[in-house]
């Protein structure tokens, strides 16, 4: 058989005229508008700061690839929506990915192969992915300090953390079954940070961990790490923590107060917590029952649980909820130490700024495949969150620099249709690198608008 840019095939009944269909062996590529992921890691500097973390231990005069562009290379493809090593099977030879690499068009070995990737995947140690993981945050938080420059400092950094559910279905190492998921899966554990009132959250960290692995594992070390980078950049930020009802642990509430965190999570019931708010349940519900609707009333008191060394500020929400006939009982709790003119609602308002971290785990696992953990080995699979975490920082800058609110909120997946994917011709020459794109491609101006904020200079 024929090279398939050598074969045409005719559909000859579709329409009017038959349609003529050939692959074409010029240097073209669906993937033109990821030039943005090369502009964004330029100003950031990502890619640089988390291969400085890694050694390379092969033989130099057995080396294809340098560990630099195998990085950018598995970056890049997750960007770019190919999450899978297998994937590079068939994107080697990619035109654009080459560009990106700052790989010669020209040259026929293309980029790192399946095996290849799989064996620089497998070839991290645990005290590598823990230099990695550090070089990726202090990049992202130095990141944040030069792009806030010349406007107010934050004045206050919410931490968040969250556990989310990561099913498998091979015999990867230390996948165990979870009891409340109901699969065999990992227990991921994914750090954001946001500033002041920004709704927007930047993962600073993942840590992936057994899918039997109860709350706090890893936790102390993972926030103290945080913590530790997030002073370093922003020492006059007051900090804050904001977690579930699984965080509500001594050692960790203790440690927060040592370190002057404030603090906001959930807590859960019992039957002390209950018979404490029972006199506010009753008059929300003789409310509900006198006007039909939802009703709910706030307050606190200074709680000491049995495993507690001191009383803490407990707020409540009394609701109860009525919605087309069905009556029920809401009631929340949160223990916090927030500045006194907070208030019980002013209290769970904040807390609820906790809950947008469900729409970041989305967009990690849905966008950018987070939970794409199919490597036998445990730590290759911690290699592969912190690329995509590295994947994930390089299109929310693309993100801050685009011209319309609307791109600027928009999911990484909407992000990647509109800016990323674009068709492109490329020609090289000694001076420069040509990209054509269509001037039919329907978002062009907001392509071009955050090619000019995120660096490019206007020609001709």
């Amino acid at each position: 058989m024929n090279r398939i840019d050598q074969q045409t095939v005719l559909f000859q009944d579709l329409f009017s005229k038959p349609i003529e269909a050939v692959f074409t062996d010029e240097t073209l590529s669906t993937e033109g508008g990821s030039i943005l992921l090369k502009a964004a890691d330029r100003r950031m500097g990502l890619i640089d700061a988390m291969n400085a973390a890694l050694p390379d231990r092969r033989m130099a005069g057995k080396v294809n690839h340098g560990l630099s562009s195998l990085l950018s290379q598995r970056i890049y493809s997750i960007a770019l929506g190919y999450p899978d090593g297998n994937d590079a099977a068939r994107l080697k030879d990619d035109s654009m990915l080459k560009v990106l690499c700052e790989r010669e068009l020209q040259d026929t070995k293309g980029l790192g192969s399946q095996p290849t990737l799989s064996r620089f995947e497998n070839a991290t140690t645990a005290r590598d992915l823990v230099r990695m993981g550090r070089a990726y945050a202090r990049n992202v938080l130095s990141y944040q300090q030069r792009h806030r420059r010349g406007t107010r400092r934050p004045r206050r950094i919410i931490i968040d953390l969250d556990p989310t559910c990561d099913p498998t279905h091979g015999h990867q190492q230390q996948t165990l079954f979870n009891g409340y998921y109901d699969t065999w899966c990992y227990l991921p554990v994914v750090v954001t940070v946001s500033f002041d009132t920004e709704l927007r959250k930047y993962p600073l960290a993942a840590l992936l961990r057994p899918g039997n692995a109860s709350a706090m594992l890893g936790v102390p070390g993972l926030l103290r790490q945080v913590v530790r980078s997030v002073r370093e950049y922003f020492p006059h930020a007051k900090l804050y923590f904001r977690a579930d009802a699984a965080y509500t642990a001594p050692r960790l509430l203790n440690w927060l107060d040592f370190e002057g965190i404030r603090y906001a999570i959930s807590l859960g019931s019992n039957s002390k917590i209950k018979e404490i708010v029972q006199p506010a349940m009753e008059r929300v519900r003789t409310a509900v029952e006198r006007t039909g609707r939802t009703q709910r009333e706030y307050g606190l008191w200074l709680h000491r649980a049995g495993t507690w060394k001191k009383k803490r500020f407990v707020s409540y929400k009394a609701e109860v909820v009525a919605e087309r006939g069905d009556v029920r009982d809401n009631a929340r709790f949160v223990v916090h130490q927030l500045p006194g003119n907070v208030g019980a609602k002013g209290t769970f308002d904040f807390y609820y700024g906790h809950s947008d971290m469900e729409n970041t785990l989305k967009s990690l696992k849905e966008d950018l495949s987070l939970d794409r953990t199919s490597c036998g080995s445990f730590l290759a699979n911690q290699f592969r969150m912190i690329m995509t975490l590295a994947a994930y920082a390089l299109m929310m800058t693309v993100s801050e620099h685009a011209a319309t609110t609307e791109l600027q909120r928009a999911t990484m997946g909407t992000l990647r249709i509109r800016l990323l994917k674009i068709a492109v011709r490329i020609k090289q020459s000694v001076r420069r690198v040509l990209l054509e794109f269509t001037g039919h491609f329907p978002w062009a101006d907001d392509w071009m608008n955050c090619a000019l904020a995120i660096g490019a200079i206007p020609k001709g």
